[in-house]
């Protein structure tokens, strides 16, 4: 019989790995040390056997020595616990990391002693070949343990299976030093420094002295470690998902540093060419950098990273275009200076799919920067102008526009000075959005109108986009939105042309009342616009207005040609002849003129009866403009002012003090309104409110009274008010019209719900050419009748008041 511990001791030699524990470096082993394994092993036929039993000794002892020993390198403070907490985001977590050197050096050490103890299990492979003959059977445990690769997947799935969930932060910390070291000559090709001050500063790749540089020395430190994880297989699976993660890191950085706030130029080539010079070429080099010159074979890139590119190019595209969208806001105030930037995202969104992301990134932003009362109701309109055409751009099909602008107009039209704002954007002197969309002269397009040429460039005809809301599209025809201008847009805010020209003839009013030497050439080119624009029939009034404002100036001329009105006159009158049908309604201020001066004005229309024949004049006192001059004491003011200011600065020179209940008799102007016009001649140093409510005219320039401490600047919005009605006051009269026939109707039926009684009525604005009113309308003067007790509202129905 053979002596078993001999032969033991002779295997152990042969195979350390069998004595339990962490493999040592392996001895130089004589051939009779082998004969003897090999004949014993030939007497006894189990070859198998001795492979099994040495493939489960490996496995175990990287299994429960190796991975355990690797691992621990890394347990303990090698991550930060506050950053533990959000280990999720291992970017974050890698850019947050306050010393990535130590980290750096640790992942080395890890690496070099696993590698070693690799490289001793791997001596298994040539002395288990070597102990075997050719004539000795060969099973399927030996040709297991032969096998090239079965060392490198124990060793493999052993880690992976103990993987603890700080590691990708360590790895990532790694390549986050590889890439500052590779990324170090572009670093310094961008920056230009002085000499003298680059001897003094911190190198950019290792962070030492530029005169104690360690770059080279770490570069080579890390081709090692990338070749020996190579040569363990564990390349790919250990360092993956940490790679990703820092690669997206530095793709976001990149397009925050270079791309931000920049939006004159395009950057998508720009960003390519950047993933494919730096970022693709630093993966590469991970897997070639540490081959030498001489290797025997070279080691050729790994599909997976030649396909990895497609993922980057994706996110890269992804990362920009949500950049490009969180800044639209700017974008849209920037146009057209932003339209690469537009041409940018339009490319982006051809390749991914953001659509939601932008309409709710956008409905938002604008919420939050001008859907507020902050905002002034002409710069909601001006952003709103530049969103139509900024996103037009973007998005052919006007849904985008459609769902993003829904907000705006909702808001607009909730605001009471919308329509006045609109309108004095579309005809006031100096350049504006609307103003220059209103010159280009383009009537609006209905969807009947537009539909013969929808496919007229029907080489760049785009459909509807997929997946858009059903709900959007059953109440906006895609093709009014693709043609619908701009000017056709803000009035879509109210959804009646009607409306708006309603609005234009009251600002024409008032300044054809506030300023009689108007430009009536830019006022008849406007409304020439807009004719072509709204149609003829919607303007016929305001041509009437311009008529009445040229025939008043030649009434006026031949009035004060005639020689007998100009006898004893004590001032000109110069008057604006309006045709009431044709002109929005006054307002109903009144104002009752001094005897002497209302006198004059009855010189006037006797003069223009006689000019005139059969008619005759109706004066609106308080509106229009009195040139004056007082002379008070040593001063003397030169002033234009409205009537009411000159009546009551008229009584004055008459009596020096009045109340103000004696003034408001006289002048018939309520005492609240008169208190604020008696404001302006305070704030002019004239008149004084000696005690309260009795005022004094000063002869001289003294100090304010006691009771004149109050705010007095009000009285200079004088110039400000309207002559005219307010819309809501013009609607209630135009609604009066129906009075009579909503009294029948009730009489014959005794009551009626509400929605009847709008049927009823708009069957009979059809007929009759009547005004057309909605639903909302007709309630609010319904409910003001039932104020004024001629109707009663019970259970949901309107009836006579008994």
């Amino acid at each position: 019989m053979c002596d078993f511990d001999a032969v033991w001791l002779d295997v152990l030699k042969i195979f350390p790995v069998l004595g339990g524990g962490s493999p040592g470096p392996s001895q130089p082993v004589e051939e009779a040390v082998y004969e003897n394994v090999r004949r014993h092993l030939q007497e006894l036929g189990n070859i198998d056997t001795f492979a099994a039993i040495l493939d489960l000794e490996i496995q175990s002892v990287i299994r429960n020595v190796l991975a355990p020993k690797f691992w621990k390198h890394f347990q303990g403070d090698s991550v930060p616990t506050d950053l533990q907490t959000c280990i999720q985001d291992q970017a974050l977590v890698i850019e947050a990391l306050p010393d990535k050197n130590k980290l750096f050096t640790q992942f080395i050490d890890a690496i070099n002693e696993l590698y070693h103890s690799f490289n001793v299990l791997m001596q298994v492979k040539p002395r288990l070949a070597r102990l075997m003959n050719p004539e000795m059977s060969s099973g399927l445990s030996s040709a297991k343990l032969l096998h090239e690769d079965s060392i490198k997947s124990y060793l493999r799935d052993s880690l992976l299976s103990q993987l603890p969930p700080a590691f990708s932060v360590v790895v990532g910390a790694f390549y986050w030093v590889h890439f500052k070291l590779y990324t170090k000559a572009s670093h310094l090709a961008l920056t230009t420094v002085d000499s003298e001050v680059f001897d003094e500063l911190l190198c950019v790749g290792c962070n030492f002295d530029v005169e104690q540089c360690c770059c080279l020395r770490l570069t080579e430190m890390v081709n090692k470690t990338n070749m020996k994880l190579f040569e363990m297989n564990l390349i790919d699976r250990l360092t993956g998902s940490a790679l990703t993660s820092l690669i997206k890191l530095k793709i976001k950085e990149h397009i925050n540093d270079t791309c931000q706030g920049i939006f004159d130029r395009s950057h998508l080539k720009q960003l390519e060419k950047w993933l494919a010079d730096v970022i693709m070429t630093w993966l590469k080099s991970i897997f070639t950098d540490w081959q030498t010159k001489d290797s025997a074979k070279e080691v050729e890139v790994p599909p997976s990273v030649q396909s990895f590119k497609v993922k980057l190019t994706y996110y890269m595209y992804e990362t920009f275009a949500q950049s490009v969208i969180g800044q639209f806001f700017s974008i849209i105030i920037d146009y057209p200076d932003s339209i690469p930037a537009i041409d940018d995202l339009k490319i982006c969104m051809e390749k991914i799919d953001m659509r939601v992301y932008l309409t709710e990134s956008l409905r938002s932003s604008l919420e939050a920067r001008i859907l507020h009362p902050g905002v002034n109701t002409m710069d909601i309109l001006t952003g709103y102008v530049a969103a139509i055409k900024a996103i037009r751009h973007l998005d052919q099909s006007g849904v985008i526009l459609e769902m993003v602008t829904a907000p705006i107009k909702d808001y607009l039209r909730k605001r009471s000075d919308t329509v006045r704002r609109v309108v004095t954007g579309l005809t006031e002197e100096g350049p504006t959005d609307l103003s220059e969309e209103l010159a280009k002269g383009e009537s609006i397009k209905d969807g009947k109108e537009s539909g013969p040429d929808e496919f007229s460039n029907w080489e760049n005809w785009e459909p509807d986009p997929f997946g858009i809301d059903a709900n959007l599209m059953k109440y906006n025809n895609s093709k009014i939105m693709r043609s619908a201008d701009i000017i056709s847009m803000v009035v879509d805010i109210y959804g009646s042309k009607e409306l708006f020209m309603t609005e234009y003839r009251n600002l024409m009013a008032d300044r054809l009342l506030a300023h009689l030497d108007f430009n009536s050439e830019k006022e008849i080119r406007n409304l020439e616009l807009l004719k072509i624009r709204f149609g003829e029939s919607l303007l016929h009034s305001c041509e009437v207005m311009l008529k009445d404002v040229t025939d008043s100036k030649r009434i006026n001329a031949h009035i004060h040609g005639d020689g007998n009105i100009n006898e004893n006159q004590m001032f000109d009158i110069s008057s604006l002849i309006v045709s009431a049908q044709f002109w929005p309604s006054f307002n109903k201020e009144s104002l009752q003129l001094p005897e002497e001066i209302e006198n004059e004005f009855k010189k006037y229309t006797k003069a223009y009866e006689g000019y005139k024949g059969n008619r005759t004049l109706n004066w609106r006192t308080v509106t229009g403009r009195v040139n004056i001059v007082i002379e008070i004491g040593d001063r003397t003011m030169d002033m234009v002012v409205s009537p009411t200011l000159a009546v009551i600065i008229y009584h004055f020179q008459n009596k020096s003090e009045w109340t103000i209940e004696e003034l408001s008799s006289i002048t018939k102007v309520p005492a609240s309104a008169l208190r604020r016009r008696i404001s302006f001649w305070q704030n002019h140093g004239l008149i004084s409110e000696s005690s309260p409510g009795l005022f004094t005219l000063l002869e001289k320039e003294t100090e304010k009274s006691q009771f004149e401490e109050m705010s007095l600047a009000e009285g200079d919005d004088e110039d400000l008010e309207s002559a005219m009605a307010s819309a809501s006051d013009q609607r209630e009269e135009e609604l009066q019209v129906f009075w009579s026939y909503i009294v029948g109707m009730l009489t014959n039926l005794d009551s009626m719900p509400i929605d009847r009684i709008h049927q009823m009525l708009k069957l009979f604005a059809s007929h009759s050419g009547g005004v057309e009113f909605t639903q909302d309308e007709l309630k609010h003067f319904l409910q003001r009748k039932v104020r004024e007790h001629k109707l009663l509202f019970s259970g949901g129905v309107y009836q006579l008041a008994k």
